[in-house]
């Protein structure tokens, strides 16, 4: 008899198909925020409504302007992540202690991103909009990491000097 999928990586694969909507050239990103096992919101990683997205201009503006930095150069990026996204399209009180679901995937090979994680952006959102934790797919074979996100509160990677990604 088969096994039905668990609940973790049954939001994670919704996540990882609203990840194949990413407009960015680098990576596809999608997340779906869930509360109290509803899914309350979904987004993915693409330019601003009404501009053009990078698949349609045929380069990357981040790799133009900062071809070996990954992960700075946010400014030069025209995309809105795919955290902000779900975030912008929900209620505050509607993810008040949800969960983030996000997966990650590089263009070039399809593989999922080696250490993924939000941005500092992403993260300060996130505290702010009530989410309790992150789930993030990390390898190919079904795993993921959960972060709970006190931890980003009580360990204050910008005040300790140890930046991560």
């Amino acid at each position: 008899m088969k096994q039905r999928i668990d609940k973790i990586n049954y939001y994670l694969n919704i996540a990882e198909t609203v990840a194949q909507r990413s407009t960015c050239l680098r990576k596809k990103s999608g997340t779906v925020i869930v509360n109290k096992d509803e899914i309350v919101s979904t987004g993915y990683s693409g330019a601003p409504r009404g501009r053009e997205n990078c698949i349609d201009l045929g380069f990357c503006s981040k790799k133009k302007f900062f071809p070996d930095v990954r992960h700075a150069g946010y400014d030069a990026c025209r995309s809105v992540h795919a955290e902000m996204n779900a975030i912008i399209s929900s209620s505050r009180k509607d993810m008040m202690g949800g969960t983030l679901y996000l997966v990650q995937y590089r263009t070039d090979s399809g593989e999922y991103e080696e250490n993924p994680g939000c941005c500092q952006m992403c993260r300060k959102l996130i505290i702010n909009s009530g989410i309790q934790r992150v789930i993030v797919r990390d390898t190919s074979d079904i795993g993921y990491k959960i972060i709970e996100v006190d931890e980003w509160i009580k360990n204050d990677d910008l005040l300790n000097g140890k930046i991560t990604y």
